[in-house]
């Protein structure tokens, strides 16, 4: 098994999160996303959007980091990151997918980069905008959270899931631009919690081989 991956990527980190909580060995291949090592010939044959994470899995070739960890979920079922009853499951798909398609696209490194050139917009106006976006995001994931009667030591139950491999990245973007968590008590709780636990900690940036000293 092999991972295509940049240490900083919300989409990489949060797969890189999902393979350890399977207790999975895979092999990291680090692509400097900062050099656009997304953008060569070898990477585009692997994925013609120029964009990480890519599993290689047996022959097999998957992009999207969602659609990575339900095909994990599928192919090595224990320990499980979803629920077992169907209004469940999709409660945690929900939560998932709020942070992986509604907060995150707005906040990734293309989108900055695209604000900073050719938009002109400096280093604070970039921050600012992901703080925007984050809290707006956030703001409706903390009432799911603190008021859905669901969550516990993470966001459903006290076992991490797939919506902790979504949300414990996109904390880690506030933490990066600088957004206050103060509003988000439940949140930042979750947040600390997981990042106590070995996968989520062999996941992060700062201890992948890439990170930047």
């Amino acid at each position: 098994m092999r991972l295509y991956t940049y240490f900083r990527s919300s989409a990489a980190f949060r797969t890189r999160i999902a393979l350890n909580l399977k207790g999975l060995t895979y092999e990291s291949v680090p692509v400097d996303l900062l050099r656009g090592g997304q953008h060569s010939d070898s990477f585009g044959e692997r994925n013609p959007a120029h964009l990480i994470p890519v599993l290689e899995d047996e022959g097999l070739r998957l992009t999207q980091s969602l659609a990575i960890i339900e095909y994990v979920e599928e192919r090595y079922p224990q320990p499980p990151l979803l629920p077992s009853a169907a209004a469940a499951r999709a409660e945690v798909r929900s939560l998932s997918l709020s942070i992986a398609c509604d907060i995150h696209p707005l906040n990734n490194q293309r989108v900055l980069r695209y604000l900073k050139s050719p938009l002109g917009a400096d280093e604070e106006v970039r921050n600012e905008w992901a703080r925007h976006w984050i809290s707006l995001g956030f703001g409706a994931l903390e009432q799911r959270l603190a008021h859905g009667g669901y969550s516990g030591r993470c966001c459903y139950g006290d076992s991490p899931g797939l919506a902790d491999c979504c949300l414990i990245p996109q904390t880690a973007n506030a933490h990066r631009v600088h957004c206050s968590l103060d509003p988000f008590p439940t949140i930042r709780r979750i947040y600390e919690h997981c990042m106590g636990l070995e996968p989520f900690k062999k996941a992060a940036p700062a201890a992948q081989s890439d990170a930047e000293s």
